[in-house]
């Protein structure tokens, strides 16, 4: 492993292989970690003259009525989504932190029962609604699974496409509303400024900005739009010049590192036992990402570093997030040099309409069109688990059929559910003015909490 000089304590994957530690080759000790968070607390009991009361070290020189417990939230855009908080304070300093959720559920995988295989791209798109696409090719990749159809070449580019895009516009609202949060409002302006690039090809492509339904079952709704090598290529100039303005305002402002280094600590191990990916995890320094680990839609095919940090703190999320911008546009350069020829989605005509020329010349093919889109096509009964890597972090859909036209069940592995789980471990003792930070470091989307 090789330390990257650009960055502060950010490092990216090289020819060397790291020595792997035994946690985690054995996986999650909980043994371990509950031994290690027992020596924490003695140590606070032997310097604090403290006691330990249900795993929460209590100040006896302070008395009950000098603790308080506040609400913070529901509301938005403080806690990043309807999330409610529900602190504990002596003080200013957060003793014990419970994250609150349900209030934005909407029922999607229920949702799902109800809807045909094709129909749920729909349902899917809006669970994670900052990175939309995601949702809709971790769903197709499982439908296709179960179907066992092969997805063209360009279908699969076009998808490695759209997703990194996705993953820069994603990166750019964390990155932007975590400086909003501190007191960087410029970081605001230049994120969204940056991301309208874009969701105008988005909206070029697909017809929409967000919530999508482009990427489905058997390959994308349609072919890239002609000059579509002129957007991404403008992307690819504007978005790295514009980070140059980010690297000047946050990277090393002494107020920005103040306020982040140092806050919102969380280990590999403990990342580890609570099931925490994304950004959060490899700023611990962990090398983990589906993408390498696990590829899918030919992504193994370009070349991209895997980013990671050192010591789990809210700097070093940020910073990871930069550099996996730089890795995406890396990658979708190379997708937009290499663009296969070829059909858009799969030749398979059970999973996929008639072409649209042929609705005028033929009767079957009206039918075909009509059939697909009404009843949808059956799914040969099973069961799958796929995941892929959101901005968020593992981004897993288990589908199951009975062999019909609709899952008969449908489970997302949300990462901003799993993630959230971080904020009590991140905030025990830390000042309540830490507190948005914290979320923002987290970067959760609550439709993917609550779906």
């Amino acid at each position: 492993m090789s330390r990257n000089p650009a960055t502060t304590d950010i490092w990216v994957s090289g020819t060397e292989v790291p020595e792997v530690p035994e946690w985690m080759v054995a996986g999650t000790d909980e043994g371990a970690q509950e031994m290690n968070r027992e020596e924490t607390r003695d140590r606070a009991v032997e310097q604090r003259g403290s006691r330990v009361v249900d795993d929460w070290v209590i100040d006896d020189a302070v008395a009950d009525d000098e603790r308080m417990t506040v609400n913070m939230g529901p509301q938005h855009p403080s806690t990043h989504g309807v999330l409610r908080l529900n602190l504990e304070l002596e003080g200013e300093i957060v003793r014990r932190i419970k994250p609150v959720i349900g209030y934005l559920h909407t029922g999607m995988e229920k949702t799902a029962e109800t809807l045909t295989f094709l129909q749920g791209g729909t349902n899917v798109t809006r669970m994670d609604y900052l990175a939309p696409l995601h949702n809709e090719l971790c769903y197709s990749l499982a439908v296709e699974k179960l179907l066992g159809v092969e997805i063209p070449p360009r279908a699969q580019a076009i998808r490695v496409l759209m997703t990194e895009l996705n993953r820069i516009s994603s990166h750019l609202v964390a990155t932007a509303t975590n400086g909003m949060d501190i007191g960087a409002l410029s970081m605001m302006m230049y994120g969204f400024r940056e991301r309208e690039l874009v969701l105008a090809f988005f909206e070029k492509t697909t017809g929409l900005r967000m919530n999508h339904n482009y990427i489905r079952p058997g390959g994308v709704a349609a072919d890239l739009p002609d000059g579509w090598e002129d957007d991404v290529e403008e992307i690819l100039e504007r978005i790295p010049a514009a980070m140059r303005d980010y690297e000047d305002l946050l990277k090393e402002n002494s107020i920005w590192k103040g306020r982040t280094q140092g806050i919102g600590i969380i280990t590999a191990e403990e990342c580890l036992a609570y099931g925490i990916t994304g950004p959060t995890l490899r700023a611990t320094g962990v090398e983990w990402d589906l993408r390498r680990s696990q590829p899918y839609s030919g992504i193994e095919s370009y070349d991209f570093d895997v980013v990671t940090g050192s010591r789990g703190d809210v700097y070093d999320r940020y910073r990871v997030r930069i550099g996996e911008m730089r890795q995406s546009l890396r990658i979708v350069a190379q997708v937009a040099d290499s663009m296969p020829r070829g059909d858009y989605r799969t030749g398979d005509r059970k999973v996929s309409p008639p072409p649209r020329r042929r609705i005028d010349e033929s009767m079957e093919a009206l039918i075909h069109h009509f059939k697909i889109y009404t009843e949808g096509f059956k799914v040969p009964a099973g069961e799958t688990y796929v995941a892929i890597e959101s901005p968020r972090g593992e981004l897993g859909c288990y589908l199951v059929s009975d062999g019909g036209g609709s899952p008969l069940r449908m489970h997302t592995r949300a990462p901003s559910f799993s993630n959230l789980q971080a904020l009590p471990i991140m905030m025990a003792d830390s000042l309540v003015a830490d507190t948005v930070a914290c979320i923002a470091s987290l970067d959760p989307v609550m439709g993917d909490v609550d779906r």
